[in-house]
């Protein structure tokens, strides 16, 4: 394990220089004459004209990622020591991720503002477009009209949790269609089924004067990324007109029914004014409720709630939406939970002078307060790549229509302050399949083809300029070695399930956040990952795939897992981001970003590589991805999945029009890191990595005859020039 408290950049520069001293004692390259027991396999690209699958440049597809950090965590990233190794492992542009409105929370981007209601210092926040000092850090606020909403990522819990409201956004105020289309609801989860045949809602104002109470018949009603199979139906009077809100108990049926899922669908609004009064109309639209309770009423009408045993969980909500309205008492001043102030963000040098993908909060924030952050950034020369709108919807069980309508409020807002931004989204969580939510009068139920169909209708379309989602493939705890065997397909088969759901082929798909899984596990910094990442990226842009985020850029700590020790970063790190060397992912990255493909120098262009090595049961034990650089050669990327065997391959370019067959000539650079550089030791908080060098690279003489022997259990990059090969 290399100490690296002194000088790490030094040392690895050193041990770098040592690993290309030593790589001369190791073949690397081996032809007939220098003998080989093992049949070797080909590799074939095929560079048949017209057959090019993909284009990218590095500087714009391939990057890295920020999250949200704690004051003291933003102090030592942003630290040129830090900054330094952070931006060492060849990412090229940065990703701004929005952990806040992912805890449904609120953030002031910029902490001089105006309230809505300025007296109370209270209602709807926009930050100001004129700086004073510059911005070091964005404060997150809780939601006091979350009320007993759960859905989220462990939302911010606030001190001043009131009612639930609907986010007024949603309503034909601002939508400019009817509140029909866009109806509320909140789904009561009693976690197991029970007898219910009655519902007590005390409703708040703005109430619903028309809606219905309905049940779920089976399986999880909530579950969107498996797609929920089942359908809501109405309880046999569960329907209600000219509601007069207050507290209601409603007799639902006759005789109890059995479910665990409820669901109150609001449809009419009262449009009467909320608390906070009439003087802005975002108080006086929606639906709001105090409290709902399911139950059954005796033989004497009393209504008794559901009863539960000790063992099971509280009865959870999950709503349509939130409204946004906060106050300055709601801020989550502690210090623990914070973003980055963009201020900070754009000087630091962590963008690599790159233009950024930043967030704009939708979900929960307004269509002016993003204005305002998009033209604070550019009146101070900020470069802006691309902009996502809102944060996983689909984890939050927002409606692809209501998510529609918040678009394209949000869209016209920021196309205002600039009309050649880059807009996008819809940012969902790392799934396998489509994301499939309840049908609608159509039966239809993918989200995404719900979300294009309601653009297209309201000729916005063109206002998505890409789609970006989230890739954390596997379940933490049930990766094995055979899992890695899965992940080009994983990557390649969502890329195509966007496409076939309609998003148009001129607009880029990205994954804009990624790793092994949504929650941190052992093989995150086993030479697993490093296998994982080459062969996630090469079938990501095999598959069509525009820009590609790993995350996170900064440093992080050590903790416990099911599968052992490990960290998110590609740094073995401790609390206080002392580095003490690294992880798979940096080496993998450098092999990715310093090896295969070249930063700051244009377009790649990529051809389909194919090989015959696999193993017994059919696996492909060796994947390839070739790119023609700018400057005329040939990379090949090649993973080795085998654990236990290195692989000879031969190199084949194929052009088929010209029946012409051509290999590398000359001079090659020949690149390679695995398991013989690398072997993570799970030791609880000393976990480390011994070996860990970095990629052994050399130079050899290539021709048709030579034989690439492939390391096992590794990454390997081929880089020369194919002459007569004109692509």
């Amino acid at each position: 394990m290399n100490k690296m408290s002194g000088s790490p950049g030094k040392t690895r520069t050193i041990a770098i220089a040592l690993a290309v001293a030593l790589s001369a004692e190791c073949c690397v390259a081996q032809t007939p004459n220098g003998g080989t027991d093992r049949a070797a396999g080909t590799v074939r690209i095929d560079v048949t004209p017209g057959h090019e699958i993909n284009s990218f440049d590095p500087d714009r597809a391939l990057g890295s990622s920020l999250d949200v950090l704690s004051r003291i965590d933003i102090d030592k990233v942003f630290s040129p020591h830090i900054l330094q190794e952070s931006l060492s492992a060849g990412w090229g542009p940065i990703t701004y991720r929005n952990n806040t409105e992912l805890r449904m929370a609120a953030w002031h981007w910029n902490p001089n503002g105006a309230w809505s209601d300025a007296a109370h210092e209270s209602g709807y926040f926009t930050g100001s477009t004129q700086g004073k000092e510059p911005i070091r850090y964005i404060l997150a606020y809780s939601l006091p009209h979350r009320g007993f909403a759960t859905s989220g990522d462990r939302p911010l819990q606030g001190p001043n949790l009131s009612y639930w409201k609907s986010n007024p956004y949603l309503t034909s105020k601002f939508t400019g269609e009817r509140d029909q289309f866009h109806p509320q609801w909140v789904v009561v989860d009693l976690q197991s089924e029970k007898p219910v045949d009655a519902v007590r809602i005390a409703w708040a104002s703005p109430y619903a004067t028309r809606y219905q109470v309905e049940y779920w018949v089976g399986g999880d009603a909530l579950d969107f990324d498996r797609g929920p199979k089942g359908n809501w139906t109405v309880f046999p009077s569960g329907v209600f007109k000219d509601a007069r809100g207050g507290t209601e108990t409603l007799k639902l049926s006759n005789a109890p029914l059995t479910a665990r899922y409820l669901r109150v669908l609001m449809t009419e609004s009262s449009n009467t004014c909320d608390e906070h009064g009439p003087e802005d109309v975002r108080n006086c639209v929606g639906y709001a409720i105090q409290q709902i309770a399911a139950g059954t009423l005796n033989s004497s009408g009393a209504f008794l709630e559901v009863t539960k045993s000790p063992a099971e969980k509280l009865t959870t909500y999950c709503a349509s939406s939130i409204d946004p309205w906060h106050s300055a008492e709601d801020v989550d001043a502690g210090g623990g939970y914070q973003h980055t102030g963009f201020d900070l963000f754009f000087t630091s040098g962590i963008t690599n002078s790159l233009p950024a993908m930043i967030p704009v909060t939708m979900l929960y924030g307004t269509p002016d307060d993003a204005a305002a952050q998009v033209a604070y950034i550019e009146a101070r020369g900020y470069s802006i790549g691309y902009i996502e709108l809102g944060e996983e919807p689909d984890g939050k069980h927002t409606m692809p229509e209501d998510y529609g309508a918040l678009y394209i409020q949000w869209a016209t807002a920021l196309h205002r302050v600039d009309a050649k931004l880059k807009l996008g989204g819809p940012i969902f969580e790392g799934v396998n399949e489509d994301i499939r939510v309840w049908p609608d009068s159509d039966g239809r139920t993918s989200w995404m083809g719900r979300f294009i169909s309601y653009l297209k209708n309201h000729g916005r379309l063109s206002d998505l300029a890409f789609v970006s989602f989230e890739h954390y493939p596997f379940e933490p705890c049930d990766i094995t070695w055979r899992t890695l065997y899965s992940e080009p397909d994983l990557i390649k088969h969502i890329l195509k399930v966007w496409r076939d759901d309609g998003v148009p082929k001129d607009v880029p798909l990205m994954v804009t956040e990624n790793h092994l899984a949504a929650n941190l596990t052992g093989p995150m910094t086993t030479i697993f990952a490093a296998l994982w990442l080459a062969d996630t990226v090469g079938s990501f842009f095999e598959g069509g795939g525009a820009a590609f985020y790993h995350s996170p850029i900064q440093p992080q700590d050590l903790h416990n897992t099911c599968l052992g020790w490990s960290s998110w970063s590609n740094f073995v790190a401790d609390e206080h981001y002392e580095i003490r060397g690294y992880t798979s992912p940096y080496f993998a990255a450098h092999m990715i970003n310093l090896e295969w493909v070249e930063h700051r120098s244009g377009m790649h262009h990529m051809f389909l590589a194919s090989t015959d090595v696999k193993d017994d049961g059919g696996n492909l034990l060796v994947t390839a991805y070739a790119v023609h650089r700018p400057d005329g050669s040939w990379s090949l990327l090649l993973v080795n999945r085998d654990q236990s065997n290195p692989h000879p391959l031969r190199v084949r370019f194929q052009d088929d029009k010209a029946r012409r067959e051509a290999s590398f000539s000359g001079p090659l650079t020949f690149v390679t890191f695995g398991s013989e550089q690398y072997v993570w030791i799970n030791d609880g908080p000393n976990s480390h990595a011994d070996p860990d060098h970095p990629p052994i690279s050399s130079m050899v003489q290539a021709d048709e005859h030579t034989i690439y022997d492939l390391p096992k259990a590794s990454i390997t990059v081929l880089r020369g020039k194919v002459p007569g090969l004109k692509p």
